[in-house]
């Protein structure tokens, strides 16, 4: 799959969030981002209405595609398609991850994510290139948010796959070393970023913090 075949980075992984990036809004918040070093965005925006979430997603893709960071929609399959997104990331109520690879093709980046032990003795993996794994810790940025699972859930769970695993929930710049070491690739954050009067100072040191741990870990 894609995300083996060129490297897929998970170091930083950017979720947006409209309502966190207030007044300097998605578009800048990922321009700073970029600037600071985040490798994945995933444009997140369920209330949005199908239109305008095709028009965002085209408008990412003009700042993500010259800097060579691939855009994830979440869930919404026919929006990745219709702007020609690198990838869709699905979770556990969304559409089935075999309908889903399907869909999007072989060359497409498939994201799955993983809540407990539980989603992974169920899932289907064979067309998954990497898996999101949490909440890690508690987080106020998804209302319908599964139980934390803490650093000792995701080193379970990173024990059991060989997929590249992106840690998130509740990640930050005090708890990033704990994540790594735990099993996880990468990051995945959303007020981090969005919420940070400096996005791409935020996304520097979260950069800066996952090579410092993975030097450790390694």
């Amino acid at each position: 799959m894609i995300g083996k075949s060129r490297g897929l980075d998970l170091s930083v992984y950017l979720v947006t969030d409209r309502t966190l990036c207030g007044a300097r809004g998605v578009l800048e918040t990922v321009r700073a981002a970029i600037a600071g070093g985040v490798t994945v965005v995933q444009l997140r925006d369920p209330a949005a209405k199908t239109r305008a979430l095709v028009e965002e997603a085209r408008a990412l893709l003009a700042l993500l595609r010259p800097a060579e960071i691939p855009l994830i929609v979440n869930d919404r399959v026919d929006v990745a398609l219709a702007v020609d997104a690198d990838g869709v990331h699905v979770g556990q109520s969304d559409m089935d991850v075999a309908d889903a690879r399907r869909l999007i093709g072989p060359s497409r980046i498939l994201g799955l994510s993983i809540t407990s032990e539980a989603d992974l003795d169920k899932a289907d993996l064979a067309g998954v290139d990497y898996l999101g794994v949490g909440p890690i810790y508690a987080t106020l940025t998804k209302a319908d948010a599964a139980s934390p699972m803490e650093v000792a859930g995701l080193s379970t769970i990173a024990k059991r796959t060989n997929l590249p695993i992106v840690a998130i929930g509740g990640l930050h710049d005090g708890n990033v070393a704990e994540a790594i070491a735990a099993g996880a690739d990468g990051i995945a954050v959303v007020s981090a970023i969005c919420a940070a009067a400096d996005a791409r100072g935020a996304a520097r040191e979260l950069s800066e913090l996952v090579k410092a741990a993975r030097q450790h870990s390694g």
